[in-house]
């Protein structure tokens, strides 16, 4: 499955969604950008990867090379000319094709912010975790963060996984806010859609 906004155009842009916690913080934010690209005369895609939202697959069973081959599939699939990546969904990004990262972080970090985030509820809740016992289980039988249950070989994985170097950064600083991320709840920002749409739309030579 996958959301797009197909005419046919020229220039086709695959967009890889942001990764675990952040996917639901960010995904309105992205069908916002890409309301704004479509309105500049650009295709885009972003697909759910497996295991992900309307995916029949099973989460825990993903890997990073799972999900980096169903984004090159994407890319056969959409027959797309560049790619945009979203925060963690930069370690994705096939290699070869231009494409632009839009606050990229790695899975390390990405990690973290679960983690930590599981420590803190565990300690409201009145059962302290380490983060070392989270770390060992989560390399050997695998875990749930932030809602995700996260298998042990794709807890390795992320361990060690970077953002593709190829891609341009787009830093967050550029979009005149701080990221949506960082907020407690889903939510969105116009005047942040507007500069992200604009930078792509300047960058592949179209009107913003």
């Amino acid at each position: 499955m996958a959301l797009a906004f197909d005419r046919g155009r020229k220039v086709r842009l695959l967009v890889i969604p942001a990764l675990f916690d952040e996917a639901n913080k960010l995904r309105r934010q992205t069908i916002n950008v890409m309301r704004r690209l479509d309105l500049a005369g650009i295709d885009t895609f972003v697909p759910d990867l497996p295991g992900c939202n309307e995916s029949i697959a099973s989460l825990p069973q993903q890997t990073l090379a799972i999900w980096r081959d169903a984004t090159v599939e994407a890319v056969r699939n959409f027959k797309v000319t560049h790619i945009l990546t979203v925060r963690a969904s930069a370690m994705l990004a096939p290699d070869g094709l231009p494409g632009w990262a839009w606050a990229p972080t790695g899975g390390r970090q990405a990690l973290r912010g679960m983690i930590r985030a599981r420590t803190i509820a565990a300690k409201e809740a009145g059962r302290p975790e380490k983060t070392e016992d989270i770390q060992t289980l989560g390399r050997t039988e695998g875990v749930e963060l932030a809602g995700w249950q996260i298998g042990a070989e794709m807890f390795r994985d992320l361990e060690t996984a970077n953002p593709a170097a190829h891609l341009i950064e787009i830093p967050q600083s550029d979009l005149g806010g701080p990221g949506l991320w960082l907020r407690a709840e889903p939510d969105e920002d116009a005047g942040q859609a507007d500069a992200l749409a604009a930078i792509l739309s300047v960058a592949l030579e179209l009107k913003p």
